[in-house]
């Protein structure tokens, strides 16, 4: 199976311009190349890249996503470091999401106090205006 970066793309559901960059950085091994020059992927080429996509979608940074491929490169070693690395992540995430909790919370409690009335006075725009010295 030979596929153009156009096809991968299609396939892994990523960008051309994604695909170049995740070469550039060095996640994508640089492909073989046509004798027009264009490149040539295969379906290691098309698993790793729909790995990065799958990482990138559940919110794993670039150098994670670049930790987890390593470590799958090693598939006799223990998962110890994996669990890991997904624990911390997961911890992140909970951590976004108490945060937006919070903030739906501070803007439902701004919202609640809206009386309908005109900008000049607005509970909204006072509680965002900075404080009076």
């Amino acid at each position: 199976m030979t596929l153009s970066i156009g096809e991968l793309g299609r396939r892994a559901g990523a960008k051309v311009e994604t695909i170049r960059y995740y070469e550039r950085i060095g996640l994508l091994p640089a492909p073989a190349r046509t004798e027009g020059n264009y490149r040539a992927y295969g379906e290691a080429a098309l698993n790793r890249m729909s790995f990065i996509r799958r990482a990138r979608d559940l919110g794993f940074s670039i150098e994670q996503v670049r930790d987890l491929l390593a470590l799958s490169d090693r598939r006799d070693q223990s998962c110890a470091t994996v669990d890991e690395l997904t624990r911390a992540h997961l911890a992140e995430v909970e951590r976004k999401i108490a945060d937006l909790e919070a903030l739906r919370r501070e803007l439902s409690a701004l919202l609640s106090q809206c009386r309908q009335g005109t900008i000049s006075t607005c509970l909204i725009i006072e509680a965002l205006a900075p404080t009076k010295a």
